[in-house]
């Protein structure tokens, strides 16, 4: 076998395994949603069981003398055409004192799209301390064609939160729901389905 024919058998191959990997990916990233509401479901990931304590429990115990610095951020799936960001971009808050914030989403699309919210928080250690009771994450969010809407949060830090933490970052990712697109679409460009695994920010 000659040099050239080498060559092109080795970028032969080299194609092949790399669209295998783009596609298992795409397969993964298609199906985080429902993985997503099956881990929730089974952990209270992004209900009101985030964090060690209730809200009663943890106002009994307010520390004036701490302050803590939690930034919001927001990003969108590659897939979702909303307009979605935090109203305020940081917050300094007591532990153990309750804290209120809102996101805005807008559909930028000409139909009804309905999104579900991933959190994620840093440094991850301080997951445990921070207890959400009303946020916009605990259901699917259905937003009309041109429709904006506020989204509240409402938290407490634990104030058990260790005292090397002084900032917490909470990031949301909104997803659309409709997983048949793909099947619709009968497949996607390999561009853009390297496009659609660009890491979120802050999660």
């Amino acid at each position: 076998m000659t040099d050239p024919q080498q060559h092109r058998q080795t970028n032969n191959k080299s194609a092949r395994r790399l669209f295998v990997l783009v596609l298992g990916m795409f397969g993964f990233g298609f199906a985080m949603v429902p993985l997503y509401d099956l881990l929730c479901s089974v952990t209270g990931l992004n209900g009101s069981t985030t964090g060690r304590g209730n809200e009663a429990e943890l106002t009994k115990r307010v520390d004036l003398n701490r302050e803590i610095t939690v930034e919001f951020d927001a990003t969108n799936n590659a897939d979702l055409p909303w307009e979605f960001h935090p109203l305020i971009k940081k917050l300094k808050v007591h532990p153990g004192e309750i804290n209120e914030v809102s996101y805005y989403a807008k559909n930028l699309s000409d139909k009804a799209i309905i999104g579900q919210a991933i959190p994620g928080i840093t440094p991850w250690q301080a997951t445990s301390h921070f207890n959400k009771s009303e946020c916009f994450c605990f259901k699917q969010q259905k937003l009309e064609p041109g429709e904006g809407r506020e989204m509240t949060l409402r938290f407490v830090v634990d104030p058990d939160l260790p005292e090397q933490y002084k900032t917490i970052t909470l990031s949301y990712t909104f997803m659309d729901t409709d997983r048949t697109k793909l099947k619709q679409s009968g497949g996607m460009p390999l561009q853009s389905a390297v496009t659609l695994f660009t890491p979120y920010k802050n999660i």
